[in-house]
């Protein structure tokens, strides 16, 4: 559980069934589509199906307010689609969301995570230990950027 800046808490965990990840699709579709102008098409991806998703659920314990996606198929984990509805950000939850995301990575062998985050969140990503590591690139229409930490691995632990 996470405490909000309100005292009101969140419980974060892995999307365990369909509804889950219908509600993480559907916090990214508002924030990305919705707020930022994504096309759908640019949003939804193969991806998700092999992805596991953090769900962060709203007090009530029913509605997904911020999720993300890690792909563990690669040498390095890679974290994405990072999404908070805008009447839960700056409450913390992105970044316990982050840091649920590494710990997981490092424990399923991945000695690396990267995302590629837009240069307006980069911030909140190097405050959870990431550093950018390229150039600015547009994705969707915006500028980007890679970034990558390091993680501490299971055999490390």
């Amino acid at each position: 559980m996470l405490a909000g800046m309100t005292g009101v808490d969140v419980v974060i965990r892995w999307a365990a069934e369909p509804q889950d990840v219908r509600g993480a699709i559907a916090v990214r579709e508002r924030v990305f589509c919705g707020e930022q102008g994504v096309p759908p098409e640019e949003e939804s991806d193969a991806l998700d199906d092999d992805a596991l998703h953090l769900v962060a659920l709203a007090p009530d314990g029913q509605r997904v307010v911020a999720t993300l996606r890690l792909l563990l198929h690669e040498p390095d984990a890679r974290i994405g689609r990072v999404a908070v509805l805008a009447e839960w950000r700056h409450r913390g939850v992105a970044s316990r969301m982050l840091e649920l995301a590494v710990q997981r990575a490092g424990a399923e062998g991945h000695a690396k995570a990267r995302l590629a985050a837009q240069t307006r969140a980069k911030a909140l990503y190097e405050r959870a230990g990431f550093s950018v590591e390229s150039e600015p690139f547009d994705d969707a229409g915006m500028p980007h950027v890679w970034m990558g930490r390091g993680l501490t691995t299971g055999a490390d632990a």
